[in-house]
């Protein structure tokens, strides 16, 4: 590229940013997830429609790790661990026990419908086996479903990515003429990577954590761009020690996502922005890398394929996984039926189908062009009758629970911080006087933001929705004062009324 082209490229990139962010609106109001109208536009782009060729698998291997790793980084950095905490040990089955059956039932079914070797239909059934983090965090997040179904969905698609990874790899090599490695073999190499890629990950996550609170940067921009070098670097950190780079990487977002962090809003605002950018690019890349005329000729392995994945392999990845847990965790039959059906596809098994083509696997020639359509065709399916048939099954989203955002602004050396507080439309901080909320001593409500206005309050001046709350307090209370807030958001004025801190409160 010479400078005298790079005007027309910014223009044709900056076009197709434009158009990728309107579409994120004819998504919303159709339920489809916006990663489609992504990859329809690098169709458009491409060799069949407006001419711009791009062949190259490996460098859209490449491009689709990266993508990955900021998806995944920005799923980890917007999940709340209160969210998902209650169901992480079901969401860990899920992803990896799960994985390993749906594998097995796609890959059974592609030997006997499509004729396929064994190594082949394996491989298969791997590359499909992977639910979508991107695909899930942008329909379910719009979805109301009780948290705890959300929260494990969210998990699985981020923790499911490693072990699929993982048996992509495995069984390229075999496909690809290399030596089969005994199960045992296989089993223990897989289990070190994830436990390697857990270690990094969260160790990484509790290291950033523990420095960024200490660090008074000049800047509350410089916060998202630490916070995304550490997910990036955990990847990175978790691959050269032959762990799970994906893995490290969600984790140490979730890590850093849930910590007291200063600017955390700041911080979220951005990784969301990196995630949709990633979106965009990645699967532009994959539209244009597709060749539309190829497609027709795939329809049939494609459906044949999807149907015995949506129908037997993810209700019986499901059932093996969850059912142990029928007990102690409470899933119900109508959250098992919607599990089974939930399970979007998207930008992970596309990816993955490049992996095969880059190794020169034979017999993989037509898994590329397989997978772009089962994506397409069954997520056209999937997406827009989720809310049908959560009412359906009836499955109403749990009693509203706290609605408030604190983000935490440091004062420099002052030893103090800013607590800006948003008092959302469930909160319970609404009606509640300054002079209620008991704060720790040292703590004051400074600036109260409200329809456009601000002024001081005093102490019985009523908090109302759609405040913004300026706290000042001491480093040393600010947790205190961040506990105290959810306190009286979840369970009102009285809250802990009986159990007071002695000497602790206004």
């Amino acid at each position: 590229m010479t400078v005298g082209e790079l005007s027309t490229v910014l223009l044709v990139s900056s076009a197709v940013l434009l158009l990728a962010v309107l579409a994120v609106r004819l998504s919303a109001r159709t339920g489809l997830p916006s990663l489609l109208l992504y990859l329809g536009l690098g169709l458009l782009l491409g060799e069949d429609g407006l001419g711009i060729r791009f062949s190259d698998a490996e460098l859209a291997q490449v491009l689709g790790y990266c993508a990955l790793v900021l998806i995944l980084a920005e799923g980890g950095l917007t999940t709340r661990w209160d969210t998902i905490r209650g169901v992480l040990a079901p969401a860990a089955v899920l992803s990896t026990v799960g994985t390993a059956v749906s594998t097995a039932v796609v890959g059974v079914g592609a030997h006997l419908l499509l004729g396929t070797s064994w190594p082949v239909s394996l491989l298969i059934g791997a590359v499909v086996s992977s639910t979508d983090a991107a695909a899930v965090f942008s329909v379910l997040r719009s979805l109301p479903l009780p948290r705890r179904l959300t929260g494990l969905l969210e998990a699985e698609s981020g923790l499911n990515d490693a072990p699929v990874v993982i048996a992509v790899l495995t069984l390229t090599e075999i496909a690809g003429g290399g030596d089969s490695p005994a199960w045992w073999a296989a089993a223990g190499e897989a289990v070190l990577q994830l436990v390697v890629g857990t270690a990094v990950g969260v160790g990484g996550g509790f290291a950033g954590s523990w420095l960024l609170r200490r660090s008074a940067l000049p800047s509350s921009g410089l916060y998202p761009v630490a916070v995304l070098a550490l997910t990036v670097g955990a990847y990175a950190a978790a691959d050269l020690l032959h762990g799970s780079g994906f893995l490290a990487t969600y984790l140490c977002g979730l890590v850093l996502g849930n910590s007291r962090l200063p600017h955390r809003h700041a911080t979220r605002g951005v990784a969301e922005s990196a995630g949709w950018l990633a979106q965009i690019g990645l699967f532009v890349a994959l539209g244009l890398l597709a060749t539309p005329s190829r497609l027709p000729g795939v329809v049939v392995d494609a459906l044949l394929v999807g149907l015995v994945l949506t129908v037997l392999g993810r209700p019986a990845s499901v059932l093996v996984s969850l059912l142990p847990f029928r007990g102690a965790q409470r899933v119900r039959r109508a959250e098992l039926v919607f599990l089974s059906w939930a399970g979007l596809r998207g930008a992970v098994p596309v990816v993955l189908a490049t992996v095969p083509a880059v190794a020169g696997v034979g017999g993989t020639e037509r898994l590329f062009d397989v997978v772009l359509v089962l994506v397409v065709a069954f997520t056209l399916v999937q997406a827009p009758t989720l809310q049908p048939l959560a009412r359906a099954l009836r499955l109403a989203p749990a009693a509203a629970t706290a609605d408030l955002d604190a983000e935490v602004s440091p004062l420099g050396t002052l030893s103090a911080d800013v607590v800006r507080v948003r008092v959302g439309t469930g909160s319970l901080l609404h009606g509640v006087e300054v002079f209620e909320l008991r704060l720790p001593v040292g703590a004051n409500v400074t600036l109260v933001a409200r329809d456009g206005a601000t002024f001081v309050p005093g102490p019985r001046t009523a908090l109302r929705r759609g405040d913004e709350v300026l706290v000042v307090t001491s480093t040393a209370e600010r947790a205190a004062v961040e506990e105290r807030l959810q306190q009286v958001s979840r369970h009102g004025k009285l809250a802990d009324w009986r159990h007071p801190r002695p000497g602790n409160h206004q």
